[in-house]
This record gives structure tokens, C-alpha cells and sequence, in this order.
């Protein structure tokens, strides 16, 4: 499943971070690395863009960005 299929308030971890060259490493940089938890927060009225929480922050990406970002919800217990 992609960051922006995930619902509302559900917990997952980041499997797998797409996208090429400077947005890729752009993605990385903001801490969307894999084995990151992360919670979709808000999706705007027009569903885009959405705000996701990681690492005890909040981030809003666009929609077409988070299509990127693989995640799983399986891997959420420690």
C-alpha cells in the first residue's frame, strides 16, 4: 500500500521510498526513511495535500508524492 491510501489515524512503517535523483533524496532528508512510523493526520478538503506525523513531527506532502512512499502496516509492533 502507498502513503496516500493509508486512512486517517492509522499507524504504519515505511517499507520502501521511491521516487529518483534530488527527490528521492529530498524524501530522505525530510525523514521518510524505511522502518519510520508514520500516521496520515489531515487530508485537505480537496484531498490534496495530506499530513502525516513521523518522528514527532508533522510533515504535509502532496498527494502525488505520497504515491511514492510504500508502507506497511503489519510491521507497526516492537
Amino acid at each position: 500500500m502507498t502513503l496516500d491510501n493509508l486512512p486517517l489515524e492509522t499507524e504504519a512503517v515505511i517499507t520502501t521510498v521511491g521516487g529518483e535523483g534530488a527527490l528521492r533524496c529530498r524524501f530522505l532528508d525530510m525523514g521518510l526513511i524505511p522502518k519510520t512510523k508514520v500516521v496520515v493526520k489531515k487530508i485537505a478538503p480537496m484531498g490534496d495535500p495530506i499530513e502525516i506525523r513521523l518522528r514527532n513531527y508533522e510533515l504535509t506532502i502532496r498527494k502525488e508524492d505520497a504515491k511514492k512512499i510504500e508502507v506497511s502496516m503489519e510491521e507497526t509492533k516492537e
